[in-house]
C-alpha cells in the first residue's frame, strides 16, 4: 500500500507540476506577445489630441460604491476627479453607509441633494436621493445614496442605472487612479472593434506618498503581508492576464479597476448581488451573453499600473479576504458549470475554465493532499529524500526565475516603480514567498471552499483601512 501511494504520489505531483510550469512558460511567451503588439500600436499622442478634439468621443461613467470610506472617501474622490479625459462623470453610490461618509462628502464637496429621473434597470435595494455639488469645479461628480445591498454588486447596480455613458469603470473608493487611467483603457477602443471590456494593471498604495488624491512618489510596502500581495498583483497582471487576453481568452477583469461596455453589461443582468466573485461572474455572463447572441467580443489586459489600492495590512483582514475569494470562486464554477468544456462558448468554455479548474480551483486541494501524503510517507520512510529534494529544488528555481522575469518585465515597460532598489524587496518577497505566503493562501482558499459547502452563512466582512498621510513615504 505504501509502495502505490509513493509511486503514485511521486507521478502525480511530477506531471502536475510539470503542466504547471509549461502553462507559466506558455503565458510568459503570450504576455511578451501581446505586450510588444502593445507597443508598436502605441500613437498615444494622436490619440490624447483626438479624443480631446472629438465629437465622437466615447463618454465614461466612473462607479465608485462606499460603505464606511470615511478615512479615504475624499482623498478618493479627488483623484477620481482628476482624471485627464474630456468627457467622463464619477458616480459615488453611498451603500447604506453606517459611519460619515456622506457627511464628509456633503461638506467637502458642497453637496446638495437635487431631483433625479432614477430608473431601476437593474433591480437593486431601494434608491433613496441623489446628490450634485454647487460648485462649477465638482460638476462632474453625482452621489447616489441607497439601502445597505450588502454587496459591493448591488451598490454597482444602482451606480449603473445612474450612468449616462455607454462605458463605465467599475472601481473602489479606496483606490487611486492614474490621471490617465480612463485614457490608458479607452485607447483600446480605438484600435481594435467589438472589445467589451478592458482591464488596467493595478498596484497597492500600502507605502506610496500620496498628495491631494495623487501617487506622488511610488514605493513597494515594506511590511510582510501587502509586499507578498504586490508580487501576487504584478504575476496576475502583467504574466497572467497579459497572457491570456493575446489569446482573447480572459479570465476576469478586476473588481478594483475595469472598464465596461455598459450595454452588454446591461444586457447580461447586470452584476450578480449574490456572487462572492462578482468580478469573474460578471465577465463570464458578458462573454456568455455574446456567444449565445453571436455577437463578437474581445477582452484586452493592459500592462499600464492605472490603478493603486489599499491591499489588506493584517493576516486577520487578508483572511477575510482570501476566504471570501476562495468562496466565490468554487461558487462562480458550480454557478457556470454548463460553459465547462462546451464549444459553444468559444474559448471561455474550450480554454479559460478547463485551465482555472485545473490549475486554479484545484490547486489548494491538491497542494494540501500532497503535503498530508508527504508527511505520511515521511513518518514511514517511504520518502526518497533526494528526489523529493531535487524536484523542491527545480520547482523553487523556475518560481525565481519567473519573479526575476516578471520584475524585468514591469521595469522595462516603466511600471510601478521608477527605482531598481524598490523592486529588491519585490525579489525578497520573491525568495520567501512559497515558505510563508503561500501556504497561507492556501490554507484560506480551503476555509473558503469548506464555508461554501457546508453552507454556512456568507458575510461581506469590512475592510479596515489606514487611509492615506502626506507624509507617508515608507510603510504604514
Amino acid at each position: 500500500m505504501k509502495e502505490f501511494i509513493l509511486n503514485f504520489y511521486g507521478h502525480a505531483v511530477f506531471i502536475y507540476s510539470l503542466a504547471l510550469i509549461l502553462s507559466y512558460v506558455a503565458l510568459m511567451w503570450l504576455a511578451e506577445i501581446s505586450i510588444l503588439r502593445n507597443k508598436r500600436r502605441n500613437l498615444e499622442s494622436y490619440a490624447r489630441n483626438l479624443l480631446h478634439k472629438s465629437s465622437f468621443t466615447p463618454g465614461v461613467s466612473i462607479v465608485a460604491p462606499a460603505y464606511n470610506e470615511e478615512a479615504t472617501i475624499v482623498e478618493n474622490v479627488h483623484s477620481l476627479l482628476s482624471q485627464d479625459y474630456p468627457l467622463f462623470e464619477v458616480i459615488i453610490v453611498n451603500d447604506g453607509s453606517k459611519d460619515r461618509t456622506l457627511e464628509r462628502l456633503i461638506e467637502n464637496f458642497d453637496l446638495v441633494e437635487v431631483p433625479y429621473a432614477y430608473v431601476p434597470q437593474l433591480k437593486t435595494k431601494p434608491y433613496r436621493r441623489m446628490f450634485k455639488s454647487t460648485r462649477p469645479e465638482f460638476a462632474r461628480l453625482k452621489v447616489v445614496d441607497k439601502v445597505n445591498g450588502g454587496t459591493k454588486a448591488d451598490a454597482v447596480n444602482a451606480g449603473l442605472n445612474a450612468a449616462v455613458f455607454p462605458y463605465f469603470i467599475n472601481t473602489d473608493v479606496d483606490c487611486i487612479l492614474a490621471k490617465d487611467a480612463i485614457f490608458r483603457c479607452v485607447l483600446p477602443l480605438l484600435k481594435q472593434e467589438n472589445i467589451i471590456a478592458v482591464s488596467g494593471a493595478m498596484a497597492l498604495s500600502n507605502g506610496c506618498k500620496v498628495e491631494k488624491g495623487q501617487i506622488v512618489e511610488a514605493y513597494p510596502p515594506h511590511a510582510p503581508v501587502p509586499l507578498f500581495q504586490t508580487l501576487e498583483y504584478m504575476r496576475s497582471f502583467l504574466i497572467g492576464k497579459m497572457g491570456w487576453s493575446a489569446i482573447n481568452a480572459m479570465p476576469n477583469v478586476s473588481g478594483g479597476y475595469g472598464l465596461f461596455n455598459r450595454e452588454v453589461v446591461m444586457a447580461a443582468g447586470g452584476y450578480s448581488p449574490d456572487s462572492f466573485a462578482e468580478d469573474m461572474d460578471m465577465l463570464i455572463r458578458m462573454v456568455a451573453y455574446c456567444c449565445e447572441t453571436k455577437r463578437p467580443y474581445r477582452v484586452v489586459q493592459i500592462p499600464y499600473t492605472c490603478c493603486w489600492t489599499e491591499g489588506p495590512a493584517t493576516l486577520k483582514v487578508l483572511s477575510r479576504q482570501r476566504i471570501r475569494w476562495g468562496r466565490g470562486l468554487i461558487q462562480t464554477f458550480y454557478k457556470h458549470r454548463r460553459l465547462i468544456g462546451n464549444p459553444r462558448y468559444r474559448q471561455l468554455g474550450m480554454v479559460t475554465l478547463p485551465y482555472l479548474l485545473v490549475f486554479e480551483l484545484t490547486a489548494p486541494l491538491i497542494e494540501f493532499l500532497g503535503m498530508l501524503t508527504l508527511i505520511f510517507l515521511g513518518i514511514t520512510g517511504g520518502v526518497n529524500w533526494g528526489y523529493a529534494l531535487v524536484m523542491f529544488l527545480a520547482i523553487y528555481t523556475f518560481c525565481i526565475l519567473l519573479s526575476l522575469f516578471l520584475i524585468s518585465f514591469d521595469y522595462a515597460i516603466g511600471g510601478s516603480y521608477k527605482k531598481i532598489k524598490s523592486y529588491l524587496w519585490i525579489f525578497l518577497a520573491a525568495l520567501t514567498e512559497p515558505f510563508f505566503y503561500h501556504p497561507m493562501v492556501v490554507f484560506f482558499s480551503l476555509r473558503g471552499y469548506l464555508n461554501y459547502l457546508t453552507g454556512q452563512k456568507a458575510v461581506w466582512g469590512e475592510m479596515t483601512r489606514k487611509g492615506f498621510s502626506k507624509k507617508e513615504s515608507t510603510t504604514k
